[in-house]
């Protein structure tokens, strides 16, 4: 399900502030296979940055609360969202919007640098397999449709590395590409390095449900690893059995904007529409490898978006 409107776009806004970020030494590694996982539970498929690190025993409420991963220059950078282009997150069913703002797509991910992964704590988007709202957390968000009906097993406790997860969450995957000369790092700094002005941006999204069963999907053949295919950094694996990832215009996410206070960056967003579990104890691992985007726990979401006037139109094919 792909849509003209749904382009990403070159970002213009104080790009030239930011500094690259530090990373890892390039490893030039060939694609693993991503294991074969069984998606197709009922509840599953029934419808369709850090700035700091937060100690892994402290409480899930206090892990949660941290500043926003899309924080480019360590405050917040929101315009009146009169003056923004299309936001996200979004519901990736509905096709409505009136903001007027076009844009082309960026490049597919595999023509562009992967910059930076992190997650987020409940699906930021809603989706046909994610569109259970959890009431109860401060900032909202979405959980996998399918949460109920885990077995005693998978949701058995899983303390690890890391942070503000527990089995039976529902998580959202950024994996963020970039058009600059970048290299994988800490925050979104990442992607605008000192010097590229006009970056293309696109977001590859997948939603998990955690559980505790070392048969579930591996995040550990998602992750970055020093991959390095054609002189571009790229994950080792993007999900692929999760149903058509639905393509449109969007911004930057995470709890600093609002309604009011928009994100003025403008990126395209690749999101799958189905869920699929997640052995949380291969995040865990993620953490304790020292991954190169300081990656220690998950972050908080933005309310989802529903005013008209800041989301793409999708209905024209």
């Amino acid at each position: 399900m792909k849509y003209v409107l749904s382009a990403c776009i070159a970002l213009s806004v104080v790009a030239a502030a930011c500094t690259p970020s530090e990373t890892e030494g390039d490893t030039t590694t060939s694609e693993s296979p991503m294991p074969a996982n069984d998606t197709s539970e009922a509840g599953l498929q029934d419808d369709l940055l850090i700035e700091h690190e937060t100690p892994t025993d402290a409480p899930k409420d206090a892990a949660t609360k941290k500043p926003s991963v899309h924080r480019i220059h360590g405050k917040s950078d929101a315009i009146p969202c009169s003056e923004a282009g299309p936001q996200a997150p979004r519901d990736i069913a509905s096709l409505a919007g009136n903001n007027k703002i076009q844009f082309d797509f960026a490049p597919p991910a595999t023509e562009l640098n992967l910059c930076n992964i992190h997650t987020h704590t409940n699906a930021e988007h809603k989706g046909p397999g994610f569109s259970v709202f959890v009431e109860k957390e401060e900032h909202g968000g979405y959980a996998c449709n399918g949460g109920g009906n885990l077995t005693e097993a998978e949701k058995a406790p899983a303390p690890g590395a890391y942070g503000a997860v527990e089995p039976g969450d529902t998580i959202e995957v950024h994996w963020v590409y970039t058009s600059c000369e970048a290299t994988p790092g800490h925050t979104l700094s990442a992607c605008i390095p000192a010097g590229c002005t006009d970056p293309a941006l696109r977001v590859e999204s997948q939603v998990f449900l955690l559980v505790n069963d070392e048969n579930a999907a591996d995040f550990m053949t998602m992750n970055y690893g020093g991959t390095v295919i054609d002189g571009l950094h790229q994950a080792k694996k993007l999900p692929d059995t999760t149903g058509t990832p639905v393509e449109f215009i969007g911004s930057t996410t995470g709890h600093d904007y609002n309604d009011q206070e928009c994100s003025p960056y403008q990126v395209t967003w690749n999101v799958r529409q189905q869920c699929e579990k997640l052995d949380i104890n291969s995040l865990h691992e993620w953490a304790e490898s020292g991954n190169v985007f300081e990656e220690t726990g998950s972050h908080d979401v933005r309310h989802l978006v529903t005013n008209p006037e800041i989301l793409a139109d999708m209905s024209n094919p």
